[in-house]
C-alpha cells in the first residue's frame, strides 16, 4: 500500500515515519508556530503540517501516544480520529490535557500516531426483527464489573 504525503507548511519538520520495525503506526509531529501552553482541562487543535492521499477503501486512524497519556495526561479527543480516503486537507489533532499540570507543547514534538486500515463497505438492510443470541440486548456491564 502506498500513501502519498504532501507538506503544506513546516518544511523543517520530519515526515511521519515508523520509529521501530515493529511499530503499527507512524508518528505525527506538532506543527505549531511556537510553544503552546495547554492548561489542565483545555483542548486545542494542533496542526501537523501535512496532508495525505490514501488508496481508495483505506482510512488512517489518528491515535494518542501512550507515553504522553501516561506521563502527562495528554490525549486526543475523537479517538481514534478517522481520515477518509478522499480527504485531502491538513491533518490536525484535537489534543486535551487531562493531567493536573500545564503542558507545554513544542514545535516538532511527536503528538499522535497514524495507523492505516482497509475499510469494508457494509450493505445496510432494514429488517423488522433481528435474530436472537445468548447475549441479546445486554450491554454496559451486563457480565459484571
Amino acid at each position: 500500500m502506498r500513501v502519498y504525503i504532501k507538506r503544506l507548511h513546516s518544511f523543517d519538520l520530519p515526515l511521519p515515519r515508523y520509529m521501530t520495525a515493529g511499530a503499527a503506526g507512524v508518528d505525527l509531529y506538532a506543527a505549531v508556530e511556537q510553544d503552546l501552553a495547554i492548561a489542565p482541562g483545555q483542548r486545542v487543535l494542533v496542526p501537523t503540517g501535512i496532508a495525505i492521499a490514501l488508496p481508495e477503501n483505506y482510512e488512517a486512524q489518528i491515535r494518542p501516544r501512550s507515553g504522553l497519556a501516561l506521563k502527562y495526561g495528554l490525549t486526543l479527543l475523537n479517538t481514534p480520529g478517522t481520515i477518509d480516503w478522499d480527504y485531502r486537507g491538513e491533518i490536525k489533532v484535537i489534543v486535551i490535557n487531562l493531567g493536573d499540570k500545564e503542558y507545554i507543547l513544542h514545535r516538532g514534538e511527536r503528538i499522535a500516531q497514524m495507523i492505516f486500515n482497509r475499510v469494508e463497505k457494509a450493505e445496510l438492510v432494514e429488517v423488522e426483527q433481528l435474530d436472537d443470541t445468548n447475549r441479546g440486548s445486554g450491554g454496559f456491564g451486563h457480565t459484571g464489573t
